[in-house]
């Protein structure tokens, strides 16, 4: 269920900008930072780069198992 929040304009701006260069909705891109920053805080050992990767290959579409042999 979604819930109505009160955000900055600031920063729906700032995530209004790249939610568009990511082809991202304003509240996926809020969305995807919350995550970015869950993960940051609960794993401060990886990097940036890393914990963006892994998310990306989260949204990919599985492949097939693979079958060793």
């Amino acid at each position: 269920m979604a819930t109505p929040v009160k955000l900055s304009d600031e920063l729906v701006e700032q995530a209004k900008r790249i939610a568009t260069a990511e082809h991202r909705s304003v509240p996926k891109q809020i969305e995807y930072y919350f995550r970015l920053a869950q993960i940051a805080e609960e794993n401060p050992d990886l990097p940036f780069s890393l914990i963006r990767d892994l998310l990306l290959a989260d949204t990919e579409e599985a492949q097939s198992e693979y079958k060793f042999g």
